[in-house]
């Protein structure tokens, strides 16, 4: 069975002390969940792995029972070339996803070419119940849609969004940031407006800073407005 041989092969990958590492970065996961491969390592089985006919078997077969196993999942899914078969994979996926680091490195790179088949599907997921559904959705929002196909609307329905989930709140202030980077005229209102509820302005304030895109002057300013 493959999911069988792609366990035997993480296994062989397996480095402890990066798990042991891991496992503190990432505390939504038990650390029993973790092998320990590094991440090259993934994405380079996973270039091989989407190539074979039979990677639709282990694809269905959720819940994995460790973190590497999602890990190689998104990789997976990331490969797909197809941008349907891609997003039907990402909304089978999605559900079982169970921390930052999987959600995040999952980019589908056939997203970047269907970029307006792409917006129903982050309407939906921002609409979500599941919080790394709703954090793929700002982040996906995020990677696409902040340079030649920004639209001002897309700020204002993530700044829509009200949880008092930690890793939905993160990624709301990172997208934030990113569009004082980016979109510093349209996204500057919501600072100064105070538009996102606190804990997620002064976060969004605070990641600005650390970027090296924000003029220091723009900085400046930004330091005034935390509340």
């Amino acid at each position: 069975m493959i999911e069988q041989e792609i366990r035997e092969e993480l296994f062989r990958l397996q480095d402890k002390e990066y798990r042991d590492f891991q496992g503190a970065l990432i505390p939504t996961v038990a650390p029993s969940a973790f092998i320990g491969v590094r991440t090259p390592a993934l994405r380079a089985l996973a270039k091989r792995y989407v190539k074979k006919a039979e990677i639709s078997v282990f694809l269905s077969e959720l819940p994995h029972r460790f973190f590497d196993e999602n890990q190689l999942h998104a990789f997976i899914i990331s490969e797909i070339s197809d941008f349907s078969l891609s997003l039907r994979e990402v909304d089978r996926f999605l559900p079982y996803v169970d921390n930052w680091a999987t959600c995040d490195q999952m980019s589908p790179k056939s997203f970047g070419k269907h970029k307006k088949e792409l917006l129903p599907a982050i309407e939906r997921w921002l609409a979500s119940d599941h919080a790394y559904t709703v954090r793929f959705a700002v982040g996906m929002l995020m990677a696409h849609f902040l340079d030649e196909d920004f639209d001002p609307v897309y700020l204002e329905k993530v700044a829509a969004i009200r949880s008092e989930e930690y890793y939905v709140k993160m990624m709301v202030a990172w997208y934030f940031a990113t569009a004082l980077a980016k979109q510093y005229d349209a996204a500057f209102p919501y600072i100064e407006g105070k538009r996102l509820a606190s804990w997620t302005h002064n976060k969004a304030i605070q990641k600005a800073l650390e970027s090296y895109r924000v003029t220091p002057e723009r900085k400046e300013y930004l330091r005034t407005l935390k509340v």
